[in-house]
């Protein structure tokens, strides 16, 4: 059993900077992929970024791909996600995700494990 709590969310203008922190709870983080997906009002929930259990292996979504960047500390249970040069469009609830398999995927049913959400909002 794994739980993930979010945290770092905010309001920030276009052009400026989030990090989001997920704290794990449990003695086999280490083992599992972990991702950020995200929900904006009205659409379906999308995939964001992964990373393999190592921290070795990272996977962006298009459209974020070159302005954020996931990575984990296995030591500190704790998976980030740094957002830069964040859009209008980047506004949704960002959720954090755990599979028990140790490589990322961007398939949200392949994830056993959801945190409740933070909210980013990007201002224009």
């Amino acid at each position: 059993q794994v739980q993930l709590v979010e945290s770092g969310g905010g309001l920030v203008q276009t052009g400026g900077s989030l990090r989001l922190s997920c704290a794990a709870s449990g003695r086999t983080f280490s083992r599992y992929a972990m991702g950020w997906f995200r929900q904006a009002p009205g659409k379906e929930r999308e995939f964001v970024a992964a990373v393999s259990w190592s921290g070795g292996m990272t996977y962006y979504a298009d459209s974020v791909k070159g302005r954020f960047t996931i990575s984990r500390n296995n030591a500190k249970n704790t998976v980030y996600l740094q957002m830069n040069s964040l859009k209008p469009e980047d506004t949704a609830v960002y959720y954090c995700t755990a599979d028990s398999k140790p490589f990322p995927t961007s398939w949200a049913p392949d994830y056993d494990y959801w945190g409740q959400g933070t909210q980013v909002t990007v201002s224009s």
